[in-house]
């Protein structure tokens, strides 16, 4: 017969189960130890969280450093499309012809708000946790840091053979003078000292964990200032005509942008007029058309009755006024023209903005005549002129209609014309440099053929049917400024300095400790160890503990040998190299506050080689 026992088939165990079961629940507490049916652990009694514990979790994760970090390249990860794709608070025009050239992406683009970057709910949220997460880290670690700075050096680990660096010798000076002069020394090179039992404890380098609290808080700084700047800021650009003025009013600006808590009537009050527009080129070589001078001088006054000041604003050298930029952006052309109706009265006269299109300054635009102007039948009706000019012509059948050099050498302006309505009063916005020719009629010549003339400076185009002429009377410049005011950029600029000053500081400044220890020996010869400790790896360790032993050495010099005559020298090393015990021991660093017993062991035990 078989001694092994045959496993019960499923009905069986389904029946010995439910025997155990109704055991279990006949004896209640004490028959539940009967069954050896296994127990389900249920999941209600482990403890719960709770909100407050998940609370106190999610705040943990948020003000980690490793968080922070994430958080640091999630927001400069983010911003790379506000720096590729063209954004609303910056050029709408842009933003439109991006939408027409990409059709395909810029849905899609549209809901991922990558025309609106900065101002998209999820940039937002990142900079606001960036923001959090900062303040949650450098709470904290203030107090740490202030907490480090009011409290001493710890005392000496009981055995210092173990440190990184370790050097020690005999000397005939007693005890108290060696821990005097090594308090003096450490004291002389800007070491926090004090004695603690018989040794000197001194720690050097609190500026590292400084650098880094000062980097953090510059971030913040930089965070704060660039949220003031970007909800106050306010940017605008006019374009003045030599010898007209702009006054820093709402009106007064051709595009207007601000922040959202930007007040209107917060404006700088002040005005300028550009007396001229200054501008020289470079005449031969590769670098021909390139600009040498380049300048907008101007007249400006501060207030409503302020005294009028000259200046000069240069690319990049703007004109600033109480905290308000002006820079210099563009120049051109414009052409000054007069215009006659059919009778010879002089009913426009004018100097025309033109837009560039190269960098030779060949522009184009539109002239336009809305009062004053009546045909051969005294019926008042509107002129419309479509303007090419170019301020250097090639001349006649040499190439085509484009400027051969951006200054204004041989001037010419091309003129094709329209009479009808231009639709002022017809409640949308027009574009001043673009004719509107859906309800106005083309001149045609003598030929039937399209109205177009070339002008030089004095000459005129004569209207067909003596509806009057149009002369080209001369050349004025112009320029374009934008004129910004964008607070808190100071405390940007202030905030960068730090964050560099303060990650310089906290890479490179190594903070350690150094413990001298002066302890009679049995032979009553005084013996003096010295060892220093870096909070991270440096390799000047050694060499800077060398440099303060052998400025020690001068108060406290070794003592001759009596067997030899000769003067017992130095041992020194690492903690691996001296014979001692290789295991490490807990770092006193990271236990500070637990310092007095170690300090009390070290006073207990004689140093190592004082028996010798």
């Amino acid at each position: 017969m078989s001694n092994t026992k045959s496993n019960p088939s499923a009905p069986e165990r389904e029946a010995r189960d439910e025997r155990d079961g109704e055991n279990t629940s006949e004896h209640g507490a004490a028959g539940s130890h009967l069954s050896t049916a296994p127990s389900e652990e249920s999941s209600a009694g482990l403890p719960a969280m709770g909100v407050i514990g998940w609370a106190r979790w999610f705040w943990r994760q948020l003000t980690s450093m490793r968080v922070a970090l994430i958080l640091l390249f999630l927001l400069s990860l983010g911003a790379i499309p506000g720096s590729l794709i063209p954004q609303n608070s910056v050029d709408e025009l842009k933003v439109e012809t991006f939408k027409k050239a990409h059709t395909t992406v810029s849905p899609i683009y549209e809901k991922l708000q990558f025309f609106d970057v900065y101002s998209s709910v999820w940039f937002s949220a990142i900079y606001i946790l960036l923001f959090i997460s900062l303040i949650g880290c450098i709470v904290p670690r203030t107090g740490q840091f202030v907490g480090q700075l009011r409290s001493r050096p710890p005392g000496a680990p009981k055995r210092l053979t173990r440190l990184p660096a370790y050097t020690t010798w005999r000397t005939g000076a007693e005890p108290e003078q060696v821990r005097e002069a090594a308090l003096a020394m450490m004291r002389k090179r800007r070491y926090r000292a004090h004695t603690v039992g018989d040794a000197v404890a001194a720690e050097k380098g609190y500026l590292r964990e400084a650098g880094n609290l000062v980097f953090h808080i510059a971030l913040i700084v930089m965070l704060v200032a660039f949220a003031v700047g970007q909800l106050y800021k306010s940017e605008g650009g006019k374009l003045v005509v030599e010898g007209d003025g702009f006054s820093n009013t709402l009106t007064q600006y051709d595009d207007f942008k601000s922040g959202s808590l930007f007040d209107t009537d917060s404006f700088a009050p002040f005005s300028f007029k550009l007396d001229n527009f200054v501008g020289t080129y470079e005449r031969s070589g590769p670098q021909r058309g390139t600009p040498r001078t380049y300048e907008a001088r101007v007249t400006y006054e501060k207030g409503a009755y302020g005294k009028a000041q000259k200046a000069v604003i240069k690319v990049n050298e703007p004109l600033v006024i109480d905290g308000t930029k002006v820079y210099l952006n563009a120049h051109g052309y414009a052409p000054v023209v007069s215009v006659k109706d059919g009778k010879g009265k002089e009913v426009y006269r004018s100097a025309v903005p033109l837009l560039p299109i190269d960098n030779n300054v060949t522009s184009s635009g539109a002239i336009k005549v809305f009062d004053g102007y009546r045909d051969k039948n005294g019926k008042k009706t509107q002129l419309g002129f479509q303007a090419f000019f170019v301020p250097t012509f090639a001349g006649n059948g040499k190439g085509t209609m484009f400027s051969q050099f951006p200054a204004a050498d041989m001037p010419v302006l091309a003129l094709n014309g329209f009479h009808g309505y231009l639709g002022p009063d017809s409640g949308l916005a027009q574009n001043v440099y673009q004719l509107d020719k859906s309800k106005m009629t083309e001149f045609k010549d003598a030929d039937g053929k399209q109205l177009k003339q070339r002008l030089l400076v004095g000459e005129t185009m004569k209207l067909p049917d003596d509806a009057g002429s149009i002369t080209f009377e001369g050349v004025q410049e112009w320029a374009s400024f934008q004129i910004t005011e964008q607070p808190a950029s100071g405390w940007a600029l202030t905030g960068a300095i730090a964050a560099i000053a303060g990650l310089a500081g906290s890479l490179f400044i190594q903070r350690r400790r150094v413990w001298v220890r002066a302890v009679r020996g049995a032979d009553g010869v005084t013996v003096v160890e010295m060892a220093g400790l870096g909070r991270s790896e440096s390799a000047k360790l050694p060499e800077e503990l060398a440099d303060l032993a052998g400025t020690l050495i001068e108060s406290a010099p070794p003592k001759p040998d009596a067997e030899s005559g000769t003067e017992s020298g130095t041992e020194s090393g690492t903690g691996s190299g001296t014979g001692a015990d290789s295991s490490p021991e807990p770092d006193s660093d990271s236990d500070s506050d637990s310092d007095s017993d170690s300090v009390e062991e070290s006073s207990e035990e004689p140093a190592e080689g004082a028996e010798k």
